[in-house]
């Protein structure tokens, strides 16, 4: 991935947290003229993601380490398989492992999550997405790691695109608006260029919405049965998504409804971090 100056940011911040009065225990052990190689190893199966961050990790604490990237973000790994090898002075190395790892295992978690669910509907046309549910500052990261594990990325943040959610709508009710006048009033107001999506809970509002205009049905908290007649007012009309308490035991059932979309918050803000290690060799 590349690595933008907010990312670098972040990666800098990172260190600063770990190393900032330095690294009392490699300071007092190890000979900074010690030289090696260390390996980044799989603990368990998983999704690779987050290779380039830990690699400008090990480069920011030490720009003489040499690195090699044995397998590529999105790769599939089990248990001892090699990731990563880094070359140089072993106090370097050492100092710099924790918040690498750090950064490797957060979004190899998140890859791996994505990847889970994906799997469990690839019999289907439904496509996995991910929402804004992610830890603050890390959303560009988490999100580009769901796309490593076969899934798709939502909005990146509030301007790209209207989402009409139950809020708007009761909000918009003081002023004397109903579903109707809510998608209307976005579309006098919103750019050309913009996709309206609207959150409904039920058939009835679902056609309303479809009726209005809306370019994405938001299918919050339905049942499987009720979202599949929803699907089907929308066929040639609209796009849909489903949302809502979505887990790896239902999702296949949404799925088979037929829906285009899967929004699934669980894969960025309850997704487990994968377990890797670093071994000198």
């Amino acid at each position: 991935m590349q690595i933008t100056p907010d990312i670098e940011k972040l990666i800098d911040l990172a260190i600063m947290e770990d190393y900032s009065m330095g690294d009392a225990t490699t300071d007092a052990l190890i000979p900074n003229k010690i030289t090696g190689t260390a390996t980044v190893v799989a603990d368990e199966h998983g999704t690779i993601a987050g290779l380039d961050l830990a690699v400008k990790t090990f480069d920011k604490i030490d720009p003489e380490l040499k690195t090699k990237i044995i397998i590529s973000d999105g790769s599939k790994v089990s248990e001892n398989d090699q990731i990563l090898q880094i070359s140089g002075l072993l106090s370097s190395i050492l100092t710099a492992e924790r918040t690498a790892l750090n950064f490797l295992r957060k979004l190899s978690g998140v890859a791996t999550e994505t990847s889970k669910y994906v799997s469990e509907i690839s019999h289907t046309n439904s496509k996995i997405v991910d929402t804004r549910k992610t830890t603050p500052g890390f959303r560009a990261l988490e999100k580009y790691a769901v796309r490593m594990g076969g899934g798709h990325n939502h909005r990146q943040n509030l301007a790209d695109g209207i989402l009409i959610k139950d809020n708007h709508v009761k909000t918009l009710e003081l002023e004397g608006l109903n579903l109707t006048g809510v998608i209307q009033k976005a579309k006098e107001n919103a750019s050309h260029t913009i996709k309206i999506e609207v959150e409904v809970e039920s058939i009835k509002q679902a056609e309303e919405a479809v009726l209005a205009g809306a370019d994405i049905i938001l299918l919050d908290n339905m049942a499987p049965e009720d979202m599949k007649i929803a699907v089907e007012l929308c066929v040639n009309k609209a796009v849909t998504e489903a949302s809502g308490g979505i887990n790896l035991s239902t999702v296949r059932a949404v799925a088979e409804t037929g829906v285009d979309l899967i929004s699934v918050g669980a894969i960025t803000h309850s997704a487990p971090n994968l377990d890797l290690s670093l071994d000198i060799d």
